[in-house]
């Protein structure tokens, strides 16, 4: 799976494959689901306490970790957007009403 991917789209993908390989077991598609998966999804379900009994199981649990990863990123992007940028002492531009920021009618644009 990609990394940016989606599980939704990995989960039918790997139901499309089982269905033309048959059987191998649970434990044999459960290895290969979690082979096929991504980095952040594996870190996510290394701290989920507890062992998956079914590949049915692990799907739904990696979905919903998945889905509240992008949740949480989206919601992430869009509290960014509307936050001011934050000023404080150890800005590198210094305030409005600084003496430095205007020389001889010129701005400075840097130091």
């Amino acid at each position: 799976m990609e990394e940016s991917g989606h599980v939704s789209l990995y989960n039918a993908y790997l139901r499309s494959l089982m269905s033309t390989i048959g059987d191998w077991g649970v434990r044999a598609y459960i290895h290969v689901y979690r082979e096929g998966l991504a980095s952040i999804c594996l870190y996510q379900l290394a701290s989920y306490p507890g062992n998956f009994d079914t590949l049915q199981e692990l799907m739904d649990i990696t979905l919903e970790l998945d889905t509240r990863y992008h949740e949480g990123q989206k919601e992430k992007g869009s509290n960014q957007e509307k936050e001011p940028p934050v000023t404080g002492s150890n800005s590198s531009r210094p305030p409005q009403d600084s003496p430095y920021e205007e020389q001889e009618g010129k701005a400075i644009s840097s130091f």
